[in-house]
């Protein structure tokens, strides 16, 4: 049989979690598929979160290379915000730079709309229509049919229950599984990728049931891992001698702590002033310096680029090595909060590197930077239990000749 590529992404799930499941025997299949695979810790994206990490996978490329910085934009010459999806993304996915080749892409976050392949594409979160997530539409009645879901019931975590909660995550787990074991015998296909994205929301409403071991869902938090450890021996399972199979996670998570609302600090310092009318980034009055887009991207006030801007070329690197000494100082009850802060030219490199923001924030361990504009508190807590980290992983039937391999260079071992 001709060799293939099958690919199973893992959402927002650490090195450590599947080290630590497999070694209990939690996930016996991951275990196995160790002891002759490479398993790695992957470098996760700038920012580490989900749509800027997922197009890098799928292109091989850098956010200033693909044009995608976060899961929210500005639109240029406004202070209005866009919702960057599939469309937006500057650079080819892997399957559409190899046209000849036949292609199944289930579920991969940031693919919204669908758009035509040779193959089938159903898009993953956010999906806002099944419809426009469906390619070619003639799969739509079969998805209906299996009561396809491309997300979660998210509002069942605002219920404060946790069972209802992994009830859903089960739920949706299994509606996946069946839809890409109907899909694997489709036609003959050269590349497979399918993306699990119940695991992220478990880590933003679940974690604790990880952490800790004396939790009363804990229990029901290693039966859920169970079920993803079978759902990745199912595919084993199907695979041919010659096929090479990855699994690999886009960021990690961890236990967080407390968020930090960073445009309320640029308030405080000085950076940022709004007005009384309008809504959200427009109330930004012109004596604005700079401001925050979730998670912790910082952006100046540029005199070309806002309808407000008052930042000339000249000045904006005295305003960001201020805004670095006084961010880099903000503490939570006596512990600092940031732990580095990135200028974009030292981490993005390609055509759209003029639309990055200025700064990204690296977040100490435990402490979220959020980019909520017209709060009143500088520190707040949520019913969140997890927060990203940088700390995914990969594992591959392949030699990698790379000690700590990033999302941006994947591709090369992908396809």
């Amino acid at each position: 049989m001709k060799p293939r590529n099958v690919i199973l992404g893992i959402d927002g799930i650490p090195y450590e979690l599947m080290k630590n499941l497999s070694d209990k025997d939690i996930m016996p299949n991951f275990k196995e598929l160790c002891k002759n695979y490479i398993f790695l810790r992957l470098k996760s994206s700038i920012p580490h979160i989900s749509s800027v990490s997922w197009s890098s996978i799928i292109t091989g490329k850098n956010p200033g290379e693909h044009g995608i910085f976060g899961f929210t934009d500005i639109i240029r010459n406004t202070y209005s915000l866009s919702f960057p999806n599939f469309n937006t993304l500057k650079c080819k996915p892997f399957w559409h730079n190899k046209p000849s080749q036949r292609h199944i892409i289930l579920n991969v976050p940031s693919t919204y709309p669908a758009k035509e392949l040779n193959g089938i594409h159903i898009a993953g979160f956010v999906a806002l229509d099944l419809k426009k997530a469906t390619y070619p539409m003639e799969y739509v009645e079969f998805l209906k049919n299996l009561k396809y879901e491309i997300d979660i019931d998210t509002s069942l975590a605002h219920e404060q229950s946790q069972e209802l909660l992994f009830n859903e995550l089960s739920r949706v787990l299994s509606i996946r599984k069946k839809t890409y074991q109907s899909l694997w015998n489709e036609f003959k296909w050269d590349n497979f990728m399918v993306v699990i994205t119940s695991t992220d929301r478990f880590g933003h409403f679940l974690w604790n049931t990880y952490e800790n071991e004396n939790h009363e869902n804990h229990d029901r938090c290693l039966s859920f891992f169970r079920e993803v450890d079978d759902f990745i021996g199912d595919i084993y399972s199907k695979l041919g001698e010659n096929d090479t199979f990855i699994i690999l996670s886009d960021h990690g998570m961890e236990s967080v702590n407390v968020n930090f609302n960073l445009n309320t600090f640029l308030e405080q310092e000085g950076y940022l002033k709004l007005g009384s009318e309008g809504k959200n980034y427009n109330r930004i009055l012109k004596e604005t310096k700079a401001f925050v887009l979730d998670p912790g991207r910082v952006y100046l006030n540029r005199s070309k680029r806002y309808p407000n801007g008052s930042v000339s070329e000249s000045e904006g690197k005295s305003i960001l090595d201020g805004l670095k000494n006084s961010l880099l100082d903000l503490k939570y009850e006596g512990k600092k909060v940031i732990k580095k802060i990135y200028e974009k030219e030292k981490i993005y490199h390609g055509p759209y590197v003029n639309l990055a923001p200025d700064l990204v924030i690296h977040e100490e361990s435990g402490y979220q930077p959020k980019g909520n504009i017209g709060k009143i508190n500088l520190f707040e807590k949520d019913n969140f239990s997890g927060m990203h980290n940088a700390n995914a992983f990969i594992l591959i039937n392949k030699d990698i000749d790379i000690e700590y391999p990033s999302v941006e260079n994947i591709i090369e071992f992908m396809v």
